[in-house]
């Protein structure tokens, strides 16, 4: 039996992939990086909007293409491997999903024709649901939602967010309210926004069907894990790519350095590890669609192997380059960075084990 993408899925992949490779150089995304973004990240962002990226999960009846999730990892991994400086997870695959599982009917048709539109914009920030720290977390009074929200996705230019309680209810806030203050986190990770979001008395939308449920939740933040798995699968094959393509070019004692056994080994070590995880993403992402017992359990095996898998990755394909690794004018340490956080976002690989353990209980 053959797994292995479709015709069009492959068509998706490469069509961001190739835009990608002619529009987001690493010029533009060591600008954006750098904070003169001058357009760049808009730009870039606009374009993947023309292929069709912000209505891949949306319904049909709601004006999306009503695609599955296997469709949106794909994406996932281009963007990965390009280090796309755009929002991606939260708006266009974690937003939708969370609400076209936990929203009335009413929010969906409002919400869910919005975003493949690109009338509104979700951040997402569903961390204190994941592993709320001890000076954090949301409460919801009379009076509106309070409290603080940690690592909040895509945050930066939303319109809206999503924002959910430790006991995972979900609530549609105004971004663009005076009872919120969004704050920008510095990480190592350049190319992408994460944000601390205060509330005070805000006033929120609660998806109705998250009131009395955590399973709603937990099927978006299965659906963000493995995009996160996806996308460290593409940053983590483009690294193997520059290794290999360096090590035939960079040349020591008047050989190429790919000629030394050492060096050889190390690549074909990168290649063997990172062969297997291309069906544990695709497969994990078909089951949260199509074979739900097996939903949870697959999402976490792809965050957790993909964590370890990528940060071996990473470190290897920056030895292969000896010095020049470490150095910007490469810019391996922009998918080097990427791999870091996508380890740690929406839980780290000891979390999400615990949580698989838990799930065969």
């Amino acid at each position: 039996m053959h797994f292995g993408l479709s015709e069009e899925q492959s068509f998706f992949k490469d069509n961001v992939k190739k835009y990608l490779e002619d529009n987001a150089t690493l010029d533009n995304i060591r600008h954006i990086a750098n904070g003169d973004e001058n357009n760049y990240s808009k730009e870039i962002h606009d374009g993947l909007l023309n292929l069709g990226i912000n209505g891949l999960l949306v319904p049909e009846e709601f004006g999306g293409l009503g695609l599955d999730l296997l469709f949106a990892a794909v994406v996932s991994e281009s963007l990965g491997g390009g280090a796309s400086p755009t929002p991606f997870i939260a708006p266009y695959v974690m937003a939708p999903k969370a609400i076209l599982e936990a929203g009335s009917h009413d929010q969906k048709e409002r919400y869910l024709s919005q975003i493949a539109s690109n009338e509104i914009t979700f951040g997402v920030g569903f961390s204190e649901f994941v592993g709320k720290r001890n000076d954090a977390g949301l409460t919801i009074t009379d009076a509106g939602l309070n409290g603080r929200s940690m690592f909040v996705l895509d945050a930066k230019n939303a319109t809206h967010l999503l924002l959910a309680t430790e006991s995972g209810q979900i609530f549609v806030v105004d971004a663009n309210s005076s009872n919120i203050e969004i704050i920008t986190l510095t990480t190592i990770d350049k190319t992408r926004s994460y944000t601390e979001v205060v509330c005070k008395d805000l006033k929120a939308e609660l998806l109705e069907k998250s009131k009395n449920s955590k399973e709603h939740i937990i099927k978006a933040i299965n659906a963000g894990r493995i995009m996160l798995s996806a996308d460290t699968l593409g940053a983590a094959q483009t690294m193997i790519d520059k290794a290999v393509d360096y090590a035939k070019e960079r040349k020591q004692f008047g050989r190429a350095i790919g000629s030394f056994q050492a060096v050889k080994h190390m690549c074909a070590e990168m290649a063997a590890d990172l062969e297997p995880c291309y069906a544990l993403v695709w497969h994990a992402a078909h089951c949260h669609d199509h074979s739900p017992e097996e939903a949870k359990l697959m999402a976490c095996h792809a965050k957790s192997h993909l964590s370890e898998v990528g940060k071996e990755i990473a470190k290897k394909a920056t030895e292969v380059h000896g010095g020049m690794g470490f150095t910007d004018l490469l810019g391996l340490h922009y998918w080097f960075k990427r791999i870091g956080v996508n380890r740690q976002i929406l839980g780290s690989p000891e979390l999400v084990r615990e949580e698989a353990m838990r799930s065969q209980l």
